[in-house]
């Protein structure tokens, strides 16, 4: 006999093919937990435990009053980033992809977004750029926060490609990748070089230059690649 937990899982994913599939419609109301319990032949702990699950996949919504209970969300990119980007990360950790690997991954996804950054980003996502530039020229900047300002400044790049499921599917390349390649990297690398890289990214970009974008974030990679071979080198002596 399958244990709780198991009958849970079963009981979210039977309900989640059924989200998918269309069977159950955006802003659906769920059956109560009476009725799923009757349903799937298990405690109402057992269901509350699967709504748990998929509450926590922002599937469902629940409210309170005479006309409350489980919805089916309308599940946003935005509201997905969050999972793909820990996903990511613990793909990242559990797999010890090495820097070289991550490093050609990250890169060559984000050089995908250059012509359509180039062509579409916004007055806001230059101004985001600038900002973070700004930011990072600051001399009493933490590392911390300049790598944090790193990634935002690739975010606002991605992101200007004006593409929702670019967006999502790079947000583990730049949130998850690229903090892991500032940790290794952040002793070695100039932040002036960097400050210096992204300007010229940013201009490439407000000139809809994509040619010279993707030239950029090429130099880029490769400057990366090499700050990873010398930490590399430091840390075998």
């Amino acid at each position: 006999m399958k244990n709780a937990p198991d009958l849970s899982a079963q009981i979210a994913k039977s309900i989640r093919d059924a989200i998918v599939s269309g069977d159950l419609p955006v802003d659906e109301r769920l059956p109560s937990e009476a009725e799923l319990s009757e349903q799937f032949d298990v405690s109402r702990s057992t269901v509350r435990e699967a709504l748990k699950r998929l509450a926590a996949q922002s599937l469902i919504r629940t409210q309170r009053g005479a006309t409350g209970g489980a919805f089916v969300n309308r599940l946003t990119f935005q509201d997905a980033y969050g999972q793909q980007i820990t996903t990511s990360a613990l793909l990242l950790s559990m797999n010890e992809v090495d820097f070289v690997t991550a490093c050609e991954a990250r890169f060559a996804l984000e050089r995908a977004c250059a012509p359509l950054s180039a062509q579409r980003r916004t007055a806001d996502h230059l101004a985001t750029m600038r900002a973070e530039i700004t930011r990072q020229s600051q001399p009493g900047l933490s590392d911390e926060s300049f790598c944090a300002s790193d990634v935002a400044f690739h975010r606002a790049l991605v992101d200007g490609a004006g593409n929702p499921v670019l967006s999502y599917q790079l947000a583990g390349a730049v949130e998850a990748i690229e903090p892991l390649m500032n940790m290794i990297t952040f002793t070695a690398r100039s932040r002036d070089h960097i400050v210096a890289m992204h300007t010229r990214i940013a201009d490439a970009l407000e000139a809809s230059d994509a040619e010279i974008v993707d030239k950029l974030l090429a130099e880029l990679a490769d400057y990366t690649a090499e700050l990873g071979q010398s930490v590399a080198s430091a840390s075998a002596k």
